[in-house]
């Protein structure tokens, strides 16, 4: 409770004094008839509350002598709770959760409505369509309230980057989350080589990696998971995960386990019979040599511009030397030839979202400093497309290898270590089937 109330305090010292935050939660969404998909509550609900409830909502009162944090929530019904379980009512909301005041849901229209009368500004998700509507109505209010002598609304704003901004940048205990969520998604991973067989299909490695990530505790999948055999590894998310086992080939494998809503995420590519051939083998090391490098360059201070470059410049250099692209390598950079094999970013932020909020520059010409307590992975990957100019021995190979990276002041810490991507290492483990 103690670090969600930081958490809230943090962003109210923001706002200007007569300003109010109003944040939805989550609902439920249907997904056939009376069924619903399995609830994920709204991220930024969940960091400033834990609070994992559908339906609830978020109001922050800068100042307000009751207290400045108050929730709506799911209404106590003996009846319902004995279908879908226990609900938290107001008393639990407080009691649990550290919130000043508590209200259910079917005091939400009236009160909600005294609460914000007043308040010049509103900070809300401009996203939520539900927030923006509380924000109309409350605007409609603050009109007839002026005759009655009220400060009038001046408007709303978007509280999601001063949100982002905070949920960039990493605290102990998330870092812990995090890397747990990492050592179960490597658990998995470690798992999926050392079933991986000719005769299996895509479909079967993604149940043992997700059999892995329940088993250790996490939700289950962070993400769709993504098992790519053979050519299905150069489609970036595929995710139909249909096809068999290529005999021969290659599996691309990105996953990660979810837990408390932190998300792992590890890509690791591997031969299906357990030994890469000569081809595979040379490609696959020039994505590592750039992976660790890149990984290596990761400190405060470094730019993921900077690092996303030196991949760049990695690859296109290993592309040239296998034959798959000629010329200057400085050329073959500046005109983007290597765009042919290697499509995506380098990295991306992760947290309670696999693709985490927070900006990368500061502006359009300043790329964004590392600092500690940032999160990211670092994910080169080189998929060759079965045209005729490409020799056969290369052709339909997708590799990439994803590592999740907490920036440290020291530099960083790999929090997915525990799943090999040497290609000896991976030799090894899989021979252990």
């Amino acid at each position: 409770m103690t670090e969600y109330r930081q958490r809230r305090d943090a962003l109210i010292a923001q706002l200007p004094d007569n300003a109010a935050v109003v944040l939805p939660g989550a609902g439920l969404i249907t997904r056939s008839r009376d069924s619903e998909f399995a609830f994920r509550q709204n991220s930024d609900f969940y960091y400033l509350t834990g609070i994992r409830e559908p339906d609830a909502l978020l109001v922050l009162l800068p100042g307000r002598a009751e207290g400045e944090s108050v929730v709506f929530c799911q209404d106590r019904d003996p009846t319902m709770e004995a279908w879908t379980g226990r609900r938290l009512g107001a008393a639990g909301v407080v009691c649990e959760h550290g919130i000043d005041q508590a209200f259910e849901n079917s005091e939400r229209d009236e009160l909600l409505v005294n609460l914000l009368a007043g308040r010049e500004l509103l900070y809300l998700p401009l996203d939520n369509g539900e927030a923006v509507a509380m924000a109309e109505e409350a605007l409609n209010d603050a009109q007839a309230g002026i005759r009655r002598g009220r400060p009038a609304l001046k408007g709303w704003l978007d509280i999601s980057p001063l949100i982002h901004a905070m949920r960039l940048i990493k605290s102990d205990a998330e870092v812990a989350l995090l890397r747990h969520a990492a050592r179960v998604s490597a658990r998995a991973h470690r798992r999926a080589m050392q079933v991986s067989r000719p005769g299996l299909s895509e479909f079967q490695l993604q149940a043992e990696l997700e059999h892995e990530f329940v088993w250790q505790g996490a939700s289950g999948p962070a993400y769709s998971t993504i098992v790519g055999s053979g050519a299905n590894a150069c489609v970036l998310h595929y995710i139909e995960n249909s096809a068999p086992l290529s005999d021969d080939g290659l599996v691309l494998i990105d996953a990660g386990a979810e837990f408390e809503l932190y998300a792992g995420d590890i890509t690791r590519t591997f031969p299906v019979a357990g030994r890469f051939s000569d081809a595979q083998r040379a490609l696959y090391q020039i994505v590592l040599n750039a992976q660790q490098r890149a990984v290596s360059a990761i400190q405060p201070g470094a730019t993921l511009a900077d690092i996303h470059q030196g991949v760049v410049h990695d690859l296109t250099a290993g592309l040239i030397e296998l034959g798959l692209l000629e010329g200057d390598l400085q050329a073959r950079i500046d005109d983007e030839s290597y765009r042919r094999f290697y499509l995506h970013s380098t990295s991306h932020w992760l947290g309670l979202d696999v693709h985490d909020v927070g900006i990368y520059r500061l502006d359009e010409q300043t790329p964004l400093p590392l600092a500690p307590g940032m999160v990211l992975t670092v994910e080169p990957g080189l998929y060759i497309p079965n045209d005729d100019d490409i020799p056969d021995a290369y052709q339909g190979i997708g590799i990439r290898i994803e590592d999740n990276i907490v920036v440290t002041n020291e530099g960083h810490e790999v929090l997915t270590a525990d799943v090999p991507k040497q290609i000896a290492e991976i030799e090894a483990l899989m021979a252990k089937k």
